[in-house]
């Protein structure tokens, strides 16, 4: 048999509570009691107080208080168990899932921290969910964190020990998307003193946070607006091409994707050319532009182009051809 939902439990508890005082002033009153009187009579009857009666008892309304005190006693005990076992279960309830989601949070490694469940934030974390990165989420809005499909800690991200709950000392990267400019600023200044390897993405609502997000530490900072004014401007010129940038980068639905594989020191690759790695023979993946370690960017190389450990490889394929290159790219 299926357990009795407690919530409704409490609600017939209640509705029976009150016909039970209704009743035993309705009965009162038929022995003659007045309303006050036949109300309190019913209340320290339910309640078993112990006062005396307003109105000396008959045989008969001392035989319906009897009757009104095994009814109501035995109301009043189920409708204070519904209750109580309300505030337990739900105590208790929360009390697990939050002891679940600190083991979930303490078995990641190299995860993202996001700070802030706003737009911005619930984006971020719903693309890299689809990339299959782990994901924690701070906020100080409780009633925000309860919708959040992904660990959460609730607290002010400028406490290091709220930081230290979500993972920092294992994380990859945190990514700031707070409301304000200045609260990103904090808990990048801070964030970065806890780990100075830490990578931070900042966001930045006004241009001249730019330069000071990225003196406090952030590695890339992001603005909004600036990426959506361009954005819409691109759809202008080159809607085809940024449609299909979202399809590869975003939506998942074509098989061919856009990644980047860093070129490890033992790697075959490093010291190789395109042409002699032969990487679109071995995997299938195509080698778009390469990063060097200084930042410079060398699009569509050309096959003598040199591959030197830690460079970056920014390429298209499958996710079979992305994973063999990857494979190539940081194993002897």
């Amino acid at each position: 048999m299926d357990r009795v939902n407690p919530f409704r439990r409490v609600r017939i508890g209640l509705l029976a509570l009150a016909l039970v005082l209704l009743g035993g002033t309705v009965g009162y009153l038929l022995f003659g009691f007045d309303l006050i009187d036949a109300i309190y009579q019913t209340v320290i009857t339910v309640t078993t107080v112990g006062f005396n009666s307003p109105h000396p008892l008959s045989t008969g309304s001392k035989g319906f208080t009897i009757a009104l005190i095994l009814l109501g006693v035995g109301t009043a005990l189920y409708t204070f168990s519904a209750v109580l076992e309300v505030l337990i279960e739900g105590h208790m309830r929360e009390l697990v899932r939050r002891r679940r989601m600190e083991r979930d949070i303490a078995r990641m490694d190299r995860h993202v921290i996001v700070c802030g469940w706003g737009r911005v934030g619930r984006e971020v974390a719903r693309f890299l969910n689809n990339t299959g990165r782990d994901v924690v989420v701070i906020d100080r809005d409780l009633e925000r964190l309860s919708a959040v499909p992904h660990p959460t800690v609730h607290g002010d991200v400028t406490d290091d020990e709220v930081l230290h709950q979500a993972g920092i000392d294992r994380a990859a990267t945190l990514v700031a998307a707070l409301d304000t400019d200045a609260d990103n600023l904090y808990v990048t200044l801070a964030s970065k003193s806890m780990r100075p390897n830490l990578q931070i993405i900042a966001r930045a609502r006004n241009e001249s946070s730019e330069a000071k997000l990225l003196r406090a530490g952030a590695d890339r900072v992001v603005n909004p607006q600036q990426l959506g004014g361009d954005r819409m401007a691109a759809f202008v010129t080159q809607p085809h091409v940024v449609d299909f940038i979202d399809v590869v980068m975003h939506d998942g639905t074509l098989k061919f994707r856009l990644e980047e594989q860093t070129v490890s020191g033992d790697s075959p690759l490093a010291g190789s050319t395109l042409r002699s790695a032969e990487i679109h023979t071995r995997t299938g993946a195509l080698v778009l532009a390469i990063r060097r370690p200084d930042g410079s960017f060398l699009t569509n190389p050309s096959p003598g182009e040199a591959i030197e450990a830690g460079d970056v490889l920014i390429s298209v394929g499958t996710a079979e051809q992305l994973g063999a290159l990857a494979r190539f790219a940081t194993r002897p």
